[in-house]
């Protein structure tokens, strides 16, 4: 109870941003409509168009997904250098109580974004089938990737540098390193080895696995995926716990 409780300010606080709110929810269909122009400018006798509705949506969902760090990151860093959480340490709530109550209003988020995101790339040429269902689900469940990747940095940083690290930073490295400005294979080497090491791509191939109906091939990527989220969570966590205690990591 105390966790929802505490997930429906986080929710209210997030919706006091209207701009940063509707940003990040139309942003990615911004995209959508960009790429998809671009796609139909390439020859269609080209052998691989880049911006394949098939390739687009499932990055642009992810892609979209990356704005979660920056929402949770900065309400995480306010809080934080406020009375409001001071106050709240006195509180029986716990670390695990804290995070996993920042984590639910942008779980609902990114469901949000991820059905706007999908069901607009239908207008683009994308199957509109049951496997969408699925897709919002797996979206959903790589966002707490980011999710996780603000929470800890807002357990350490400023709100400044959160919004530089989450905002200009890893906007940059996760849309570039998931293939969705530019496809993993038409560079290969040294590169695409890095992408299959980082969970980036690997969201956006569970993502396409899905869409597909290849559901064998999502184990493997989902796998690369969750184990990241896992490690960044406890880090969190622990981060959060010695902020609690008032002590320095």
């Amino acid at each position: 109870m105390k966790m929802i409780l505490f997930s429906k300010r986080n929710t209210k606080e997030i919706l006091r941003d209207p701009i940063n709110f509707f940003f990040g929810l139309g942003f990615p269909l911004v995209l959508l409509v960009l790429l998809s122009i671009v796609n139909s400018a390439i020859p269609a006798e080209a052998e691989n168009m880049m911006f394949q509705i098939g390739n687009l949506a499932p990055g642009l969902a992810m892609f979209g997904s990356v704005f979660m760090a920056l929402f949770v990151g900065m309400l995480v860093s306010k809080d934080r250098t406020s009375s409001f959480l001071m106050r709240l340490f006195t509180s029986p709530m716990n670390a695990m109580d804290f995070i996993f109550g920042y984590t639910l209003p942008m779980l609902v988020m990114a469901i949000v974004q991820a059905t706007i995101t999908l069901l607009a790339s239908g207008a683009f040429g994308l199957e509109i089938n049951a496997n969408i269902l699925l897709a919002i689900a797996l979206t959903s469940l790589t966002s707490l990737l980011f999710v996780g990747i603000g929470l800890f940095l807002g357990s350490l940083l400023n709100d400044k540098a959160v919004g530089a690290v989450c905002g200009a930073l890893l906007t940059n490295v996760a849309g570039w390193l998931s293939g969705v400005f530019i496809p993993i294979d038409l560079i290969g080497g040294a590169f695409k080895t890095i992408t299959n090491i980082l969970p980036f791509y690997h969201s956006v191939e569970a993502i396409k696995a899905t869409l597909s109906g290849n559901f064998s091939q999502i184990l493997p990527h989902l796998t690369n995926v969750m184990g990241y989220t896992i490690v960044i969570f406890a880090l969190a966590i622990i981060a959060f716990e010695h902020k609690m205690n008032g002590e320095n990591i």
